[in-house]
């Protein structure tokens, strides 16, 4: 049952962009302070990662009903990424209606798919773990820069680039944690990356984009910290 409820939760996942007006961010309308080029949002070149992310989910969705339908493992990080994914299936109608409720649900999202990360398989890494740590890395990061837009379209404390330097911080803080946890998913790692990458390409080598690089050699020197120190415990 668990199986079956990931691939129709994914199924709706993956169909949502097709029949849900795009969305490119929150409107100025959406906002009380328009956020027309907000600091902390990657070039939106680096949004074409969805794509990866929406058919490596739908690969292992169809794979565990075929394959691990049953399977115990498999079934430990499920219900966490039902829920991520069931709330990612329409996230988009509700960031096109209501920017508080999307960043709200897009936390939710990030939680059940750090859970799902956490609880996820050691074998099959490339068929489970790697897809949802690319998903959840991603998230890691998109859930930030919603907090940020969000936090600087409503005028609350800070403008717009605090606000980006707050939630890149925050965002590395959750990213370093989750690779010392979990330091076998490269996938994670390489999502945050290349969302700081592309807040780099957006903002140029001013204060925000000097974040970014610092945070990619933080993420980096993170990752083999934390693969070192695993490897010394075994």
């Amino acid at each position: 049952m668990k199986a079956w409820l990931t691939l129709i939760v994914t199924a709706a996942f993956f169909v949502a962009p097709l029949i849900t007006p795009p969305f490119t961010g929150y409107t100025d309308g959406q906002l009380p302070i328009a956020q027309p080029n907000p600091p902390v949002q990657p070039a939106g070149y680096a949004f074409a990662l969805w794509g990866v992310i929406y058919s490596w989910l739908a690969a292992s969705a169809i794979f565990g009903v075929l394959k691990r339908s049953d399977d115990t493992a498999w079934d430990a990080a499920r219900p966490a990424l039902i829920v991520s994914i069931a709330v990612g299936a329409a996230w988009l109608w509700v960031a096109l209606a209501s920017p508080i409720w999307a960043t709200i649900l897009i936390w939710v999202m990030l939680a059940g798919a750090l859970v799902a990360l956490f609880h996820a398989p050691r074998k099959d890494i490339w068929w489970f773990a790697a897809p949802v740590g690319l998903y959840a890395g991603w998230l890691t990061a998109a859930a930030n820069v919603s907090l940020g837009v969000a936090g600087a379209g409503y005028g609350l404390f800070f403008g717009a680039e605090v606000w980006a330097l707050i939630c890149i911080a925050l965002a590395l803080l959750i990213a370093l944690g989750v690779i010392w946890t979990a330091p076998f998913v490269l996938t994670y790692g390489a999502a945050v990356v290349w969302a700081l990458i592309g807040i780099l390409v957006a903002n140029g080598l001013d204060l925000t984009g000097g974040l970014a690089i610092a945070g990619c050699l933080a993420v980096a020197g993170g990752l083999l910290a934390a693969l070192r120190g695993k490897a010394i415990q075994e």
